[in-house]
């Protein structure tokens, strides 16, 4: 049998772990494109677009995050200064605002289910679902194993916004463990399921490469030398991480100074920033490896909640306190301690945008052929305002995107924003929003 007929860009690398099938994607090998390394060999369709969400609370101080400047030329304000490294490869739309008649402000909810469902919700329960996640879901993400993948870097599986209505709420995986399991291990996600499931950790022990030996020899033989090195890079990012996460599952060495814990120190899940922002690190690395071998085209990463529970080592005040108890300096015109979450916000986002560009793709990298969009519920979380809510993008889309630019839409709804990652995504819609929200009006200096 000829081994290369049977693979193809849908493939997967099988095995068995105590009788329980387990399987790994295959990237975007040159063996399934064209020449150019642009479009897939079989068909002639180009790579995949994949859409994300990367939400962030408690929003920014406006003055010191919004550019002065529009087009490409914009300057690094205080608050942006960590996202130097990748302003060629994103995009700050400044000034979108959710529009209100008459409707009350939800704090919290006005501005990201306005931003994400087109119009401002009408009570404290009701949301004018889907969220635009879903939407483009239901266009590009029916023909992969997951119709998308939802993540909460402070542990949480309520902090997920992504929703079909207000009933039906997309629950985030809470760490890196359980993210890798459900990308790498068939069974792990249904505990009520008749059949055995190995522990995770016990597939983390043994590796999913391992357990996939026999069919990534048989793979290995057939592929040409460019395949094979991408195939090992790929191979190698796959094994680092799970070293990673299985390092963080380990009680750590007794030392002759310090005092056993009573209990074995294991990952740590919860709000305090330095632990979230290693968590968020690890499910950015294992959600690029999903989009690289196809598992899914949509994601939605949480890397802190509406309300930012985000505290410092050591301090119980959150951000969310800290927007609204700690006094401004008067010589900064500012808050310092709230302040140093948004920089730290910040740093994250460029991490996330890094770890998809160094994901190689094709002619490209993963970043290319991704539209990610960043937002927050609120502008000011001092006054809980939605008026010139922070957006950034990055990635072109396959194309369909142009990158560096600043765009302000002063007096413009968020509706405008959604309207135009719609319509870089393929949806063929040319107005979205409800009442006061709606519009025909992409944004059209960052479309191709």
């Amino acid at each position: 049998m000829n081994l290369k007929r049977k693979i193809h860009r849908r493939g997967f690398l099988c095995g068995s772990l105590q009788g329980v099938a387990i399987s790994v994607g295959l990237p975007f090998l040159d063996l399934f494109l064209n020449s150019n390394g642009d479009a897939l060999a079989a068909t002639g369709a180009p790579l995949p677009r994949r859409f994300g969400t990367w939400f962030f609370g408690c929003g920014m101080n406006p003055q010191r995050w919004n550019p002065v400047t529009e087009g490409r030329d914009w300057e690094l304000t205080p608050e942006l200064v960590p996202v130097a490294d990748i302003r060629d490869k994103m995009n700050v739309l400044s000034g979108f605002s959710v529009k209100m008649a008459g409707e009350s402000n939800q704090v919290h909810r006005t501005g990201v289910f306005g931003t994400l469902c087109g119009g401002a919700p009408k009570t404290a329960e009701s949301i004018e679902g889907p969220s635009l996640d879903v939407l483009i879901s239901d266009h590009v993400g029916m023909r992969t194993r997951f119709r998308s993948l939802e993540m909460a870097a402070m542990g949480d599986p309520r902090h997920s916004n992504s929703l079909r209505d207000v009933s039906s709420v997309n629950p985030a995986e809470p760490s890196p463990l359980s993210l890798y399991s459900r990308v790498f291990g068939l069974g792990f996600s249904d505990p009520n399921a008749a059949e055995f499931s190995p522990d995770p950790r016990l597939l983390l022990r043994q590796s999913a490469l391992s357990i996939v030996a026999v069919d990534r020899k048989r793979l290995e033989r057939i592929l040409g030398h460019n395949d094979r090195q991408r195939l090992d890079q790929y191979f190698t990012s796959v094994r680092q991480l799970e070293q990673q996460i299985a390092l963080q599952l380990e009680e750590p060495e007794p030392l002759a100074a310090c005092r056993i814990p009573d209990s074995p120190a294991q990952i740590p899940i919860d709000s305090e920033v330095d632990h979230v922002v290693a968590n968020h690190a690890l499910m950015a690395e294992t959600l690029a490896l999903a989009l690289a071998c196809d598992q899914t085209r949509v994601f939605n990463m949480t890397f802190s909640n509406r309300a930012s529970g985000l505290r410092m080592p050591g301090s119980a005040d959150t951000h969310h306190t800290l927007t609204h108890e700690e006094a401004r300096d008067k010589t900064l015109g500012y808050q310092p301690r709230a302040t140093a979450f948004v920089l730290r916000t910040m740093q994250a986002w460029t991490s996330f945008v890094k770890t998809l560009d160094a994901v190689p793709e094709g002619s490209g990298s993963l970043l290319d052929n991704c539209l990610v969009m960043a937002h927050s519920e609120t502008s000011e979380a001092n006054t809980h305002s939605v008026m010139g809510l922070p957006f950034m993008t990055a990635g072109s889309a396959g194309g369909k995107i142009r990158t560096g630019l600043h765009v302000s839409g002063v007096g413009d709804s968020t509706s405008r924003v959604g309207l135009t990652m719609q319509q870089a995504m393929g949806l063929n819609i040319g107005s979205w929003g409800t009442d006061q929200n709606q519009t025909s009006r992409p944004i059209t200096e960052i479309l191709v």
